[in-house]
């Protein structure tokens, strides 16, 4: 049986991380980001790494509306079930709320929150008919603490969290699955340039390695949320 993970901002970090675990698991995989020669690279590692794992990706900038509706044009024209869905594609630009540019609450709350939204309504439908799917949004501690250096990502993250709550109840008699990632700081791009050791961080395959274990218990069971920090704590 063929099955497919759907996956945005799939080049680098989490999102890297969660497809890796999957293609070793036999899934085919379907991404975006907004770097077309990343995504070449990527999908040559995959398939050479994981000979029955497929990758289909397409160049997406999910901020912008009209990038985001040809994303989803083109998995819906692949013409395949979508089994696991991982809203990934996300942005950080610090900064305080009365410090921050005009520009900074719409360009996240499009980056980290309606893209997750509108890929959602592109696909739930067909699982809520097939009865079977889970979608995993990728939230943060962010999502739970304000930070004061982070007003409008928390803002964005705060609302990607309620709606991924919302959506729990929504398709709890449906059978399809949601899931809360809130993961505290993970050796990503995003904190590229920090004077820390790479050991004050959480991995991004072990929060990969989380969500596979989510995805695969019984249809009796779902992880409501799933809050991940480093051992020592918060940075």
């Amino acid at each position: 049986m063929q099955r497919y993970i759907l996956v945005t901002g799939g080049t680098k970090g989490i999102g890297r991380a969660v497809i890796e675990q999957f293609a070793k698991n036999g899934f085919h995989i379907i991404t975006c980001s907004r770097n077309e020669t990343e995504l070449q690279k990527l999908k040559y590692e995959i398939e050479q790494g994981h000979t029955f794992s497929k990758v289909f990706y397409k160049e997406a900038d999910l901020s912008q509306k009209d990038s985001l509706q040809a994303f989803i044009k083109y998995v819906k024209g692949l013409k395949v079930k979508i089994d696991v869905l991982v809203n990934n594609s996300g942005l950080f630009i610090p900064g305080k709320i009365h410090e921050e540019d005009d520009d900074a609450l719409p360009f996240m709350i499009n980056t980290n929150l309606y893209s997750a939204y509108y890929i959602t309504k592109a696909f739930l439908g067909d699982m809520i008919k097939r009865r079977s799917g889970h979608i995993f949004n990728m939230c943060s501690t962010a999502s739970i603490t304000p930070y004061i250096n982070g007003g409008s990502y928390c803002i964005s993250k705060y609302a990607l969290y309620g709606m991924t709550k919302v959506l729990r109840e929504e398709t709890k008699e449906h059978n399809v699955r949601v899931t809360a990632i809130l993961p505290g700081a993970t050796l990503t791009a995003s904190w590229e340039g920090v004077d820390l050791p790479p050991e004050r961080f959480m991995k991004s395959e072990d929060v990969a390695l989380a969500i596979h274990n989510a995805y695969i218990l019984s249809e009796n069971s779902v992880v409501e949320e799933m809050l991940i920090r480093p051992q020592l704590g918060d940075i």
